[in-house]
């Protein structure tokens, strides 16, 4: 019998051969065809997911640690908020800081069903699909408040179903991820909802100026509206749209049991009542001073998000600053009235900018320029139309003023006629009100920076760069390069004193020439006076600011070392060619670096940076600079604990020694006494500085102060041209300087310059230098004898007698009544100092 009718083999082929069969006619039917296509469908469309959405997807795990960009806020040397460096004005809260009215006016609004859906409302993507397929438009989506906050913090805004599915799969995970107030949370610190405004706090500034607890149930109602378009809703171009709207929010919030009839008719009888929309708010205080602050934060930490997490317009910084907004305002007043006080009488400067007006859009021209004023009641305007004897004046706010011929009837500067003649339409010109109408006023042409620091430590105080910063952006304390002229002799004369001279040596005032060589024949110096007065001691040719002695005394110390010591103490960026006219100020620096130069001096030599960051914290409240920041200790103290006060420790090293530093300051106290800043005498305390006047004159300067605070200023045109003969440190600078320190200087403590150890006080003769006995020193300025400082060993000596001259030796008289001494003196200051 053969192998295949075997029945033992043929059974294990038999259901196998029929499971075939009955698989072979399943394929062939209609339906298996159609699932099998649906299956190799949705496999290839999950490949598809996958890699077209879910592999791109970004992690959901950042939102667990997002933060926001926040805006980095200043503040002043006492920790007052002062300014802020924001392009999104936003203000982060956590979920239980926000009124629970206003959370449910946001659910209203934008998704009713937020705490029951897990991120996506089917309801709402079906209706939104039949709606698109119905119109060829920009499609409309059904997104929840979840899946704005993956589109606002994940997603781009890229209009398209593909972003739409990535944000629903988003969605998903962020659900599983967050809670639901963590989510709320997000959303309402993101959200813009315009005016600049990014989150609900700052919006409820923008739009109400008010804090989120102060508003309304209505104004809540009015900032649930605004996600859906704030351009739709503003108050000055939708109002009526607005109100609708927000009355349709708080139907939706009686629907939903969030509020009771009562609360809800009340709302809706209310107006809007936001308030008008600000231009960029100017803050007041420190406008030049606040700006070298962002530019070196800019420097130091970048400007947006992608130059690190504690950039100056996103990183929300905490920056300590040490501007003293009482010495910031006093010094701005007193700079500012300066130069008015120079530049009046000589005609009007003309328009401050000058724009085209379309119509009767005069406003939003001016306000496009970003003018503005802040002295005293003077205004920015511009010229709305000029019709015979008037003209009129319209201001950013939207009103408008009269200016009548009479009152713009001086002469306008640098050509003939009136300066009512010259104005246009469209001129932007500086008013203040006068009676019942406006009268012109003219921005000083010349201009100049000033500079207040505290020389203990180096920190800036104040520091105003021109007029006005939003006029004049450049900062001409900091920026502008300018010779100082005399006030450099302090700092040649310190070379001096370094090479073995003395505050009595005598050094000629008598005509000077040097050879220069070549071509360049022979180079002259002359006084300013141009007159010579002989041998005077030094602490006299300091006094007077005598040029040729101060020549006399370069050449003998050698100009090398002279430049050297200038570039020591950062006066000048690089050495200065060791030429004599540098001794008189002929190389260039700024006010910032001649002040921090004084109050080296005045720190008996040692090294300042002078700055205006104190410390930069990140919004954590942790200091991120200065690197090796160390917290003062029991700076902070509730109460005075007994001990000594507690003082930041300043390590620095020593630039110059601290003997001839204080000789120089002592030195030029006098300047003020009897010198060329007399003018400060009646301050009546203890003051040292130093005025300055260079060729032309095109600058004037003044730099001093006392030992709590040194300050400097200069004064001059932009384009340095001559300020007229009657100009001078003494007669224009130091004049600005005292009416800033009457005001600075109220309430002071009156503390003398301290001298360091080993200074020698000696009695001298102030014309002769030499030493004096019998007499003494006395409060009156110009008093013959005067207490000089002096290194051990350089002082002045009574010449030995000769001993053929000695007189017999006799018995020794009884000694008499005790006259005053020196040591009596030094012993009741405490010894020698």
């Amino acid at each position: 019998m053969s192998a295949a009718s075997d029945p033992v083999t043929a059974r294990p082929d038999a259901p196998r051969e029929r499971r075939r069969d009955r698989f072979r006619r399943i394929r062939r039917r209609w339906w298996f065809r159609l699932l099998a296509w649906a299956a190799l469908l949705a496999g290839l469309a999950m490949v598809a997911v996958w890699f077209f959405l879910i592999r791109t997807l970004p992690s959901v795990d950042a939102l667990r640690s997002y933060e926001p960009p926040l805006p980095t806020n200043v503040r002043s040397i006492d920790g007052t908020p002062i300014h802020s460096y924001a392009r999104e004005r936003r203000v982060e809260l956590s979920y239980a800081e926000y009124p629970p009215l206003l959370v449910k006016a946001f659910l209203a609004a934008e998704d009713r069903t937020f705490f029951e859906h897990h991120g996506v409302d089917y309801p709402g993507i079906a209706s939104a699909i039949l709606i698109n397929l119905r119109n060829d438009g920009r499609p409309i989506g059904a997104s929840t408040i979840t899946q704005q906050v993956a589109k606002n913090l994940l997603l781009t805004n890229e209009v398209s179903y593909v972003r739409k599915a990535k944000e629903a799969l988003l969605a998903y995970r962020i659900e599983d991820a967050l809670t639901k107030q963590q989510i709320l949370e997000l959303y309402l610190n993101q959200i813009a909802l315009g005016r600049n405004a990014f989150g609900v706090e700052a919006a409820s500034h923008a739009y109400f100026d008010k804090d989120l607890d102060q508003l309304s149930l209505a104004q809540m109602a009015y900032l649930a509206i605004l996600p859906k378009g704030p351009s739709n809703y503003t108050p000055e171009r939708g109002h009526d749209r607005a109100i609708a709207r927000r009355n349709w929010v708080l139907g939706e919030m009686l629907r939903n049991g969030f509020i009771n009839q009562a609360q809800h008719d009340g709302a809706v009888a209310q107006p809007l009542g936001t308030s008008p929309r600000q231009t960029p708010r100017f803050e007041r205080v420190g406008g030049y001073f606040i700006e070298e602050v962002r530019r070196q934060l800019l420097g130091r930490l970048g400007e947006n998000e992608k130059d690190g997490p504690h950039s100056v317009y996103a990183g929300g910084l905490w920056v300590r600053t040490s501007l003293d907004p009482r010495l910031q305002g006093f010094a701005q007043e007193a700079l500012r009235r300066g130069l008015i006080r120079y530049d009046s009488g000589r005609g009007w400067s003309g328009a401050i900018n000058h724009v085209e007006i379309d119509g009767d859009r005069w406003r939003q021209a001016l306000l496009n320029t970003n003018i503005g004023l802040d002295y005293s009641d003077w205004r920015a305007g511009i010229v709305v139309s000029r019709d015979g004897g008037q003209a009129e004046i319209g201001f950013a706010d939207g009103s408008t003023a009269t200016l009548p011929r009479s009152a713009a009837q001086m002469p306008k500067r640098g050509g003939g006629g009136t300066a009512f003649a010259a104005l246009k339409v469209g001129d932007i010109i500086a008013v203040a009100p006068e009676g019942g109408h406006v009268a012109l006023r003219s921005i000083p042409k010349v201009s100049g920076g000033m500079v207040v620091e505290e020389p203990r430590t180096g920190r800036i105080l104040a520091m105003q760069g021109g007029f006005d910063s939003r006029l004049q952006a450049f900062n001409r304390a900091t920026q502008a390069k300018r010779q100082p002229g005399s006030t450099i002799k302090p700092i040649v004369y310190s070379a001096a004193l370094e090479k073995g001279m003395t505050p009595a040596t005598i050094i000629a005032d008598a005509p000077y020439c040097v050879d220069q060589g070549g071509r360049l024949g022979t180079k002259c110096f002359r006084n300013f006076s141009g007159s010579y007065a002989g041998p005077h001691t030094m602490r006299w040719g300091i006094e007077q600011s005598r040029n040729l002695m101060t020549i006399r005394a370069a050449a003998t110390t050698g100009m090398k070392n002279v430049t050297a010591l200038i570039e020591r103490l950062g006066v000048s960026e690089g050495r200065y060619p060791p030429y004599l006219s540098y001794a008189l100020g002929a190389g260039e620096t700024t006010v910032a670096r001649m002040v921090n130069a004084y109050s080296i001096l005045v720190n008996h030599g040692r090294a300042l940076t002078p700055s205006v960051i104190d410390f930069v914290q990140d919004r954590h409240g942790k200091v991120i600079w200065p690197q090796d920041w160390r917290a003062c200790d029991r700076c902070n103290a509730r109460d005075w604990d007994g001990k000594a006060m507690p003082r930041p420790q300043v390590r620095s090293r020593q630039l110059l020694d601290a003997m001839t530093a204080y000789q120089m300051v002592h030195i030029t106290e006098g300047v003020v006494q009897r010198g060329t800043a007399v003018t400060l005498r009646s301050l009546d305390r203890p003051m040292m500085g130093k005025t300055g006047t260079n060729n032309g004159p095109t600058d004037v300067w003044f730099v001093g102060g006392t030992p709590q605070m040194i300050g400097g200023l200069y004064i001059g045109y932009d384009t340095p041209r001559n300020l007229g003969g009657s100009a001078q440190g003494g007669t224009l600078a130091a004049p600005i300087f005292k009416a800033f320190a009457e005001k600075a200087f109220e309430g002071m403590e009156k503390l003398p310059f301290t001298a360091p150890a080993g200074v020698r006080m000696v009695r001298i003769d102030r014309g002769s230098g030499k030493p004096v006995y019998g007499a003494w020193p006395t409060t009156e300025p110009k008093a013959s004898v005067i207490w000089e400082a002096f290194k051990p060993e350089s002082e002045p000596r009574r010449r030995a007698r000769r001993s053929q001259d000695a007189a017999p030796v006799q018995k020794a008289a009884p000694a008499p009544a005790a006259a005053p001494r020196d040591s009596d003196f030094l012993q009741r200051e405490g010894g020698i100092y």
